[in-house]
This record gives C-alpha cells, structure tokens and sequence, in this order.
C-alpha cells in the first residue's frame, strides 16, 4: 500500500471521526437544552406562577415567593442523589444507557407538573404533589449532566475536548432561552386570569418531546470508545482471574461512587467549591431577578420585561460558553476559570444598582456582562470536570462534584437572596453574597491543579 493510499485512508479516518463528534454534540445540545429547559421551567415558573396557584392565597406575597423557592431547592437536594444512582449506572452500564433513563425520568416529571391541580382544587396535596415531581426533576438532572457530558468529552479529541464539552455545558443557556421564551409568548398572548388559569401550563406540557429525544439518542448514538475500551480490560481481567482460579474465581467490581469517594474525596470537596459560584450567580441572574424587578427598592419593573432582560443574559451568555471553552484548550481550564470567577464577583457590586434603574438596556446590561463572567466558568467545565478522575469512575466522579456544588450554591440561591432582600431592603448584601461564592471557586480552582493535557483514556 502507498504512502498516498496510507494518507487517504488517515485522512477519511479523520472526516469521519468529525462527522462522529459532531453529531454526538449537536445532540448533546438539543438533549441538554431541553432537559434544562424543563429544569429552568420551573425556576422561572417559581418566581411568577406558583406562589399563586400552589400556596394558600392568605400568605403575604413574599412569604409566597420563599415557599415557591424551597420547593425550587428540592430539586437541588435530590441531584446528588441523582449523580450517585446515575453515576454508579453510568460507570457500570455505560453512559447512553443512563443518559436515555434521565432524559426520559426529565420529561415524564415536567409535563406531569404541567396538569397538576393548585391549591384551590386539592390544597395541601397540591405544594406537596408538586415537591414530588421536582424530587424527581433534580433526579433526572442529576443524571443526565455526568452523561451527556461524557458523551461529548470521551469522544473529542484531546485538544479540542473544552470546545466540543461547551455543547454539552451550552445547553444551560438555551434551557433558559425556551423557558423565559415560552413563559414569555403565552404571558404576552393571555390575559393575567387566563395564565395562571392554564397558560402557564402549556409550556410544561411541551416537555414530553424529550421523550422522543431520549428514543432517538437510544437509537442512532453509540457508547464512547473510552468506555468500550474499559469494559473490554474488565472483559479480560475477568477471564485472567477465572483462569487463575480454575475457571471459577467470580470478580466483583467495587462501587464506582464509593471507590471514587475513597480515592479523591478531597478532589471531589474541590469540584463542588469550583462550581459554587457558577450557581449562586447563574440562578440568581435566571430566578430571583424576576422576583426583585417587583420587590425590589428601584424602579418597579414588570414580570415580562424580568423575562425579556433575562432571555438577553442568556442569549449573550451561549455563545460565551463555546468560545471559552475553546479558549480553554489553548491556555488551559484553570485559567479561564479563575479569571471569570475574579470578574463576576467584582461585577456583582454593579448588578443591582443596574437592575434599581427600571432600564431595560440598562438591566439587560447587568444581567448580560454578568452571564459572560459565569460563561467563563461554565464553558471549560465539563472538559475540566471529566479530566480530574479515572475513565472507571468518572461518571461518578464528576457528576458528584458537580452536583454537590449545585447544592451548596444554586439550592440555596433565590432563597438565600430573597432573604437578603428581606433583611436589608436592597441588593447589596446580595452582591456580597456572590462575591463570596467567587471566593470560595476561585480558592478551590487554584487548588485543583491544571488538566488540560489529561488523557482521558487512562
């Protein structure tokens, strides 16, 4: 065979292995936009809808907003729970398999939530019903990111891996654009009585089309190269020990959650600290800047102008996924990082005094520069994410980091700012309370080392 044949061979090899990895991004994206989308439903749905629908009518507007935001926080607290079922799935099984399960769990929950009764029908049962369904919402989401991030990432090649891993992260911001946008259209088209009557519920009713997302990612994508490699050395490690005990030793492979619990639980405790400030900011700038345009000490400022300015943030903020995650792969994941989370937290101190305004530029502005400081951490993530662990327990590995921080920050968030805002009056000691979540990223960020040059195949 000649060199140019040898050549030729090479170079379709590669078109293919391009034509692979993009597909497999592109329907990372659509996946995880829509996954989030229903996620962010919610968030968005919290702030403007179910204080009204879900809670008794007695309850003063802002005691309203809090419960609707702590039955927000359920999901939070059942994504860890999420990443330790999927994840030790996902390590065992394979990441499709797990990824079709969440996608499916995700679009049953939302578009259950989506005929639920209020509590002028069943009362009580109708905050509780709802609690339930987010349960299982923050499940789903605590399984589908490990898997879909994955996807991506042991599929890339190595040095273009923080790219192609922004398909995956950039699903975020387009979540939040069908949201607000949904939300938006049908709030614009009905009357106030008629959406909380059951305009709101169409958008939730939408989510079934993940469904048919799950079924076609079951169908036309296949498992990573990086796990089939693992699952042919377990293949073959097996068989060693059977031969080595008369063909009748029996290997049983430890826990992946617990393993990687006992090997890097300081890097997992890292994870979540890097991802802290990502979530703080990112569910105060898409959830409780609705809320603050109405209570807070500026200029009143209305529910659809909230959703228009943070459909703004969100449009600036994908794009800035992709390009920092591209930048990523040239000066590496830490650096980035940190440079986004040293921003943010300066900028925080200029969000609110926009937001007082009423301005619609003027609040876009805020709500956008700040999503291009959370881009910066975002965008590298799933890249930075999958190279701190080993491919036999990445899955859990990363899904755990990643899910512990958004309990620790985007829980808590809205609550927490709603709260501040509560106390003081005004959103200063919001700002600070950003502020130190960038803090917090920016220390565990500097303590985890540079990855960039990881090969994940080990």
């Amino acid at each position: 065979m000649t060199t140019q044949t040898h050549d030729q061979l090479d170079a379709l090899a590669r078109r293919q292995a391009e034509k692979t990895i993009r597909k497999v991004a592109g329907i990372s994206l659509i996946g995880t936009s829509i996954e989030w989308y229903d996620f962010f439903l919610y968030g968005a749905a919290a702030a403007t809808v179910f204080p009204k629908v879900f809670f008794a009518g007695d309850l003063p507007p802002l005691v309203a907003l809090m419960a609707a935001f702590a039955t927000f926080a359920v999901g939070f607290v059942a994504r860890p729970v999420g990443g330790v079922i999927f994840g030790h799935f996902g390590d065992k099984l394979g990441r499709k398999g797990t990824l079709v399960t969440a996608l499916v769990m995700m679009g049953v929950a939302t578009t259950l939530i989506g005929v639920l009764p209020g509590h002028a029908v069943v009362g009580a049962w109708a905050p509780l019903l709802l609690i339930v369904l987010r349960f299982v919402q923050g499940l789903a989401i605590g399984g589908q990111w490990g898997g879909a991030m994955l996807l991506v990432t042991e599929s890339a090649p190595a040095d273009r891996r923080g790219f192609y891993g922004s398909f995956a992260q950039a699903g975020a911001p387009f979540g939040v654009v069908l949201a607000n946008l949904a939300l938006l259209l049908v709030s614009s088209t009905l009357s106030e009585e008629a959406f909380l009557a059951w305009g709101w519920r169409v958008p939730f009713l939408l989510s079934v089309i993940l469904v048919a997302v799950a079924l076609y990612v079951q169908l036309r994508l296949e498992e990573t190269e990086t796990f089939r490699r693992l699952q042919q050395l377990s293949v073959e490690r097996a068989a060693q020990a059977r031969a080595a005990e008369g063909g009748v030793a029996k290997v049983r492979g430890r826990s992946p959650v617990l393993q990687v619990l006992a090997s890097h639980p300081k890097r997992i405790a890292l994870a979540a600290g890097a991802f802290v400030a990502v979530q703080v900011a990112f569910y105060i700038l898409i959830a409780f800047v609705i809320a603050y345009g109405a209570n807070g000490p500026g200029v009143k400022v209305s529910r659809d102008t909230m959703l228009v300015a943070v459909l703004i943030g969100a449009l600036v903020m994908a794009p800035a996924v992709f390009i920092s995650g591209a930048i990523s792969d040239r000066y590496g994941r830490r650096r980035i990082f940190m440079a986004g989370a040293a921003l943010l937290g300066v900028w925080a101190f200029a969000l609110f005094p926009l937001l007082d305004t009423g301005s619609l530029p003027l609040i876009a502005l805020g709500i956008g520069v700040a999503q291009i400081f959370v881009a910066m951490m975002y965008g590298p993530q799933a890249a930075f994410f999958a190279e701190l662990f080993s491919t036999e327990v990445r899955y859990s590995g990363a899904s755990l980091g990643y899910q512990l921080g958004a309990i620790l920050g985007g829980a808590v968030a809205p609550l927490a700012a709603t709260a501040l805002l509560g106390q003081f009056g005004n959103g200063l000691a919001i700002s600070a309370y950003i502020a130190a979540a960038c803090a917090i990223s920016l220390v565990s960020v500097a303590m985890l080392g540079e990855t960039y040059k990881t090969d994940l195949h080990s």
